[in-house]
This record gives structure tokens, C-alpha cells and sequence, in this order.
């Protein structure tokens, strides 16, 4: 039996897009001008890694953690 070799040609962008409301659904709009640059129409299967972006204000990170204890001094006397 022959075997069969299946390859793939891997094209990718990168966008940062907004999830909107799309029916009872979230959906993304693919900018244009990344539809162009990969050659994507329609019914194209693609594959999506979805990374959400958080703001993360820096008051209050530490809260609840441990208070900071210093080290011995003759432990690092290398270092200085």
C-alpha cells in the first residue's frame, strides 16, 4: 500500500482584535488587511490561540503576602 504524505503550509499575523456581541454569541472580526496578507476567504479553516489582556494595576499586588524579611548581610559579603 502507497503511503500518503499530507503537508501543510503555515502562514501567520498577528492582530489584536475586540470580542463583540454576534447574535446570543462573542465573535472577532478579522481585520482586512490581515485577510489579505495570509490569503483567507471564505470557509478557510484556521486555528486560533486565545490569549486575554488584562490591566493589572500595581496597588495592592503585594497584599497579602508575607511582609519582606531581609536577608543576612555576610551571606551575600561577596557581592559587595
Amino acid at each position: 500500500m502507497p503511503y500518503i504524505t499530507i503537508s501543510y503550509l503555515i502562514r501567520m499575523c498577528h492582530a489584536t482584535v475586540e470580542l463583540k456581541k454576534w447574535g446570543n454569541s462573542l465573535g472577532i472580526i478579522i481585520p482586512k488587511d490581515k485577510v489579505e496578507e495570509l490569503g483567507l476567504s471564505e470557509h478557510d479553516i484556521i486555528d486560533l490561540d486565545i490569549v486575554k489582556k488584562e490591566m493589572v494595576s500595581g496597588f495592592g499586588i503585594t497584599e497579602g503576602r508575607a511582609p519582606y524579611k531581609r536577608e543576612h548581610a555576610a551571606e551575600h559579603e561577596d557581592l559587595w
